[in-house]
């Protein structure tokens, strides 16, 4: 299996929730980073409803707070949230449409997805919001491009990414060796400790974030890494 292709400089990394992320992608990040890459975050919810007992109009401020942390563990410091309904998204032009305008803006030349999937595993059933981001950023690709299919973009100059990569637990094209940057990753997870104390009271958070770590950045068959990030790689042209 092929190592991602690493001749880029800008990377955009689209996702539905704060910890989307860090559950795995963000290993990447960080070696990416750390080879001086520049690396920003599109989150299209605040994850408002993520956090059992705590109201939306708590919980959507303290898990913005906690990805910016993550990110920033990372070396990303440019994280954008749209303020979609958290549970709620759908796959709409325009969800499109928003999604072409933030890749105009940011120009990466890698569009990075989370898994859209209907299942991560059978009879695991991947979220709505997942889907529904996933299949739209990818579409969004294109459509940043095309200076027709949006003409409510004509302010922003079309911009075609080189590549799409989509984050995925099998089926994987190619690969990020992340061997060494597993506990920067951990780190980047554990940041968002009020959401991992509610999700899990009895198991603490360190441990936590090192467990799911170590299940998303598994060896991957076929790829020469003790530790890595699989993805479906996408090519564009514009």
């Amino acid at each position: 299996m092929p190592h991602l292709p690493d001749d880029w400089q800008r990377a955009l990394v689209i996702v539905a929730h704060p910890d989307d992320i860090e559950y795995g992608v963000a290993a990447a990040v960080a070696r990416w980073t750390s080879a001086g890459k520049e690396v920003r975050y599109l989150l299209v919810t605040s994850g408002e409803a993520g956090i059992a007992g705590m109201p939306p109009a708590e919980a959507g401020p303290l898990r913005e707070a906690e990805e910016r942390a993550s990110a920033a563990v990372v070396g990303v410091h440019d994280v954008e949230f749209l303020g979609y309904p958290d549970g709620r998204i759908e796959e709409t032009p325009a969800l499109r449409q928003d999604l072409a305008g933030a890749i105009r803006r940011h120009r990466p030349d890698l569009v990075v997805l989370g898994h859209f999937g209907h299942t991560w595993a059978p009879g695991i059933v991947n979220t709505p919001d997942h889907r529904a981001v996933g299949r739209a950023g990818l579409d969004a690709v294109s459509d940043a491009g095309n200076e027709w299919i949006f003409p409510e973009l004509a302010d922003l100059p079309p911009w075609t990414a080189r590549w799409a990569a989509v984050a995925v637990p099998s089926g994987a094209t190619h690969a990020v060796d992340v061997t060494a940057t597993i506990d920067t990753a951990e780190a980047s997870l554990a940041a968002h400790r009020r959401y991992l104390e509610i999700l899990n009271p009895r198991e603490p958070v360190a441990d936590q974030a090192r467990a799911v770590v170590a299940m998303t950045t598994a060896p991957i068959a076929g790829f020469a890494a003790t530790r890595a990030v699989g993805f479906e790689l996408f090519t564009f042209t514009g």
